[in-house]
């Protein structure tokens, strides 16, 4: 059996549902350990890693974590080097999304929306940079097609994702040439939680070149060519919107 990730360590932030755990089980598929990181989904993250566990003992851990408190992140990083050894990929998934129409933003909502978003994003990858840099490793951004053309209503949301693309490029100048620096920009591959009307979904495939909507494999996989196909690829963003950003 190929296991490109074999005696890998990956740690997926927001990994217990929809895309990041869809990128953890790709990645334990082909032989990575999986630290699912966690703040309020735990019963999806440790079904996740009894799922784990049950395909190959000792493979998986789940942490829970509050990502807006700055002083807990570096205890991500420790519970990954305390169980595995090492740290080998850190996907930056976790993410809060919703309106904020102008005239309506709060202080608070801005704050979430950047701290999730942004901050937590840059002052993990910080505290994963050494250990990132002892194995050679890769940093996955989950950015947002809506990083680069702003989403109606959503100007919050849109500033923090566009924050998100800088921040992958400058990581990848800051952290080479030890550490790769990627990102993903999904397009309509998971909609959101709350519901969307049936018309809104119709007209947004309407607008992608493919005339259809993705998948949370189609991101995986694109996750999975990052960490084991392509190591001359550092500071890029990877639209997987099937056209949506033409």
């Amino acid at each position: 059996m190929n296991l490109p990730l074999a005696g890998r360590c990956v740690l997926v932030t927001g990994g217990a549902k929809r895309l990041g755990a869809a990128i953890g089980r790709k990645l334990h598929a082909a032989g990575a350990s999986i630290v699912v990181h966690f703040h309020q989904s735990r019963i999806a993250a440790d079904a996740l890693v009894a799922e784990f566990e049950n395909a190959r003992a000792g493979s998986a851990l789940a942490v829970c974590a509050d990502l807006h408190d700055a002083d807990r992140l570096p205890a991500l990083v420790d519970a990954a080097l305390g169980r595995f050894g090492r740290l080998d990929v850190l996907v930056n998934n976790a993410s809060t999304f919703y309106p904020t129409p102008v005239g309506t933003i709060t202080h608070a909502q801005f704050d979430d929306l950047i701290g999730t978003n942004l901050r937590a994003p840059l002052f993990l990858s910080q505290a994963a940079a050494p250990a990132l840099r002892a194995t050679q490793g890769l940093i996955i951004n989950m950015v947002d097609i809506h990083g680069r053309r702003p989403l109606k209503a959503h100007p919050a949301y849109s500033v923090a994702k566009a924050g998100l693309v800088m921040l992958t490029k400058s990581l990848a100048r800051e952290l080479g040439p030890d550490v790769r620096v990627n990102g993903i920009a999904p397009g309509p591959v998971l909609w959101p939680e709350r519901d969307l009307d049936a018309a809104l979904k119709a007209e947004i495939v309407a607008k992608t070149a493919l005339r259809r909507s993705g998948s949370p494999d189609d991101i995986a996989r694109t996750a999975l060519f990052l960490a084991t196909e392509a190591p001359y690829v550092t500071g890029q963003i990877i639209a997987v919107d099937g056209g949506r950003s033409l």
